[in-house]
């Protein structure tokens, strides 16, 4: 008999291990270990599963996934497990985090993924882990982290991040802010990328070893004028520019106004035809060289007592017919601008200031109806770039024996160049070369003649404009047909790449101010 009741009881005691009560009196079956798992009294393991399983034993507050074949972690996976105390998975083949994907988890403290495929994390995967102490992502396929993929998680010490390839670059500068600032410690990494930090540990970047700033530029302030020239330029304390309006016959030139943050009225010259409106500023003197196509050039003088223009000069009228573009520079402390004549009859010619005005000091050729006229100094020497509707372009030295250019070179295969404009990169000199139809292209100084970068196809262009913003280069390609082209220099391709597009009509010049400029700068780390 007391052996009897002894049986029973003792299987009385099993089935109760096994069952609940509901609310209302029914049995509940406790969830049993999934198919493909194996579980302790508090531990499960599950390996070459399909997906998450949803049921699990209640005693369960560690699960680990091992060679599993499912694609990603969806949002809410581990909803009905939310005494999980130790989450790992490893040697699994998804790539990619959901947000969400640990929500209802209040309890865990410990993520392990690794030795997986993950290539990207959504910015919202660890949402809700308030309680979370040590986060592993080691030896996955990262490059970058979503910003602020951490947020909330003020309980974490550890973060391992070994063994992934990140690229710490701009995408990448909140985290070395949030290194900083976080009592959470990361195990030593180091960046696979940019070449700027390649091999460095990302432990010892700082946020401002990052150069994270681009511009876009976006309309400003329309001015309701038409022009065929701009020069941007300073005088005194005053940044100003001037614009050639040929229909109306005008230098009109406007004033940054640092309050109001835009341009204002300053001044006019009144003209006939004009084309350029160049500045030049000599022992703080402010000199308007006026080129028109009709009634001659002529030289303005800005009178600071009186607050006007005054005209002081004529430009030989027989030499310059029909000017088409103004270069100024100086050689040996010595001050000098050329205008390039595009008429038949007219020769391109070089004028030089005596100290009391100007005089003809060389005429470069007749005859070649020259249409743009670039000053570079190449290898510590003067040179000018002419182009021209009827040569190639030709490159000329100073020889400072006889105190004057003398042709050194031109550029093959580029016919038909309307203009050319020069910028460096690296110490390393570049010329963007123009044409209306065809190819503009973009050329590198050799040491001993301009060999061929890039091709740019040109519908209707009448300037390819280089343009300096901070560290940044780029070019623009004006276009009367077709939407007008910036690109930026890609210093590691060693070539310009598209970077916007820009909506204007018949474009004619380009300039740059920075007080403009900075005002679309874009930090490209937020």
């Amino acid at each position: 008999m007391g052996t009897a009741w002894g049986e029973g009881w003792t299987l009385l005691v099993c089935v109760a291990a096994v069952c609940l009560i509901s609310a209302d009196g029914r049995r509940l079956r406790q969830p049993r270990c999934p198919i493909g798992c194996s579980c302790t009294k508090d531990n499960a393991l599950c390996e070459n599963v399909r997906s998450v399983p949803h049921t699990f034993p209640t005693d369960v507050v560690s699960l680990s996934f091992v060679k599993s074949g499912f694609n990603e972690i969806s949002a809410g996976s581990f909803v009905h497990t939310p005494a999980l105390q130790l989450l790992l998975f490893t040697a699994n083949s998804f790539d990619f985090i959901d947000e969400d994907a640990f929500l209802g988890l209040p309890h865990l403290e410990y993520l392990f993924i690794e030795n997986n495929r993950i290539e990207s994390i959504s910015p919202f995967a660890f949402r809700g882990l308030k309680t979370l102490i040590h986060l592993s992502l080691a030896y996955n396929n990262l490059e970058t982290l979503p910003k602020d993929v951490f947020k909330g998680m003020e309980a974490l010490t550890k973060v391992d991040l070994r063994g992934n390839n990140l690229v710490c670059d701009c995408k990448l500068k909140w985290l070395v802010e949030w290194m900083h600032q976080t009592n959470a410690t990361l195990d030593q990494i180091h960046c696979s990328g940019p070449p700027s930090h390649q091999g460095r540990k990302i432990n010892d970047l700082l946020p401002h070893s990052f150069d994270c700033i681009t511009a876009e530029f976006a309309s400003y302030q329309s001015l309701k004028f038409e022009s065929i020239s701009v020069e941007a330029f300073t005088f005194g304390i005053d940044e100003l520019v001037v614009f050639a309006q040929p229909f109306a016959g005008t230098c009109s030139f406007l004033e940054w106004d640092h309050v109001e943050m835009n341009f204002r009225t300053f001044d006019t010259i009144e003209s006939t035809s004009t084309v350029v409106c160049k500045p030049m500023v000599i022992n703080n003197h402010l000199f308007i060289i006026v080129a028109q196509l009709f009634g001659g050039s002529h030289i303005y003088k800005r009178d600071v007592s009186a607050n006007k223009f005054i005209k002081i000069q004529d430009i030989d009228i027989l030499k310059i017919r029909k000017p088409n573009d103004i270069e100024t520079f100086v050689i040996d402390g010595e001050s000098f601008f050329i205008i390039a004549d595009s008429s038949k009859a007219g020769s391109t010619t070089v004028y030089k200031w005596n100290g009391n005005g100007f005089y003809s000091h060389q005429s470069l050729h007749p005859w070649y109806r020259d249409t743009d006229v670039e000053y570079v100094d190449i290898s510590g020497k003067p040179h000018l770039i002419l182009s021209s509707s009827s040569q190639r372009p030709v490159v000329y030295q100073w020889n400072r024996g006889m105190k004057g250019f003398q042709r050194r070179t031109d550029i093959p295969d580029m016919e038909d160049v309307f203009s050319v404009k020069h910028f460096r990169v690296k110490g390393e000199l570049f010329i963007c070369l123009t044409r209306f139809i065809g190819d503009s292209k973009v050329m590198r100084w050799d040491g001993a003649m301009f060999k061929e970068v890039q091709t740019f196809p040109s519908r209707g262009s009448m300037v390819f404009q280089p343009v300096a913003i901070g560290n940044w280069q780029y070019a623009i390609l004006g276009s009367d047909y077709s939407l007008t082209q910036v690109y930026q220099w890609d210093t590691k391709r060693g070539h310009f790449v598209s970077s916007q597009e820009l909506n204007i009509q018949a474009p004619r010049g380009f300039k740059g101010k920075t007080q403009i400029y900075e005002h679309l700068l874009i930090d490209l780390s937020n």
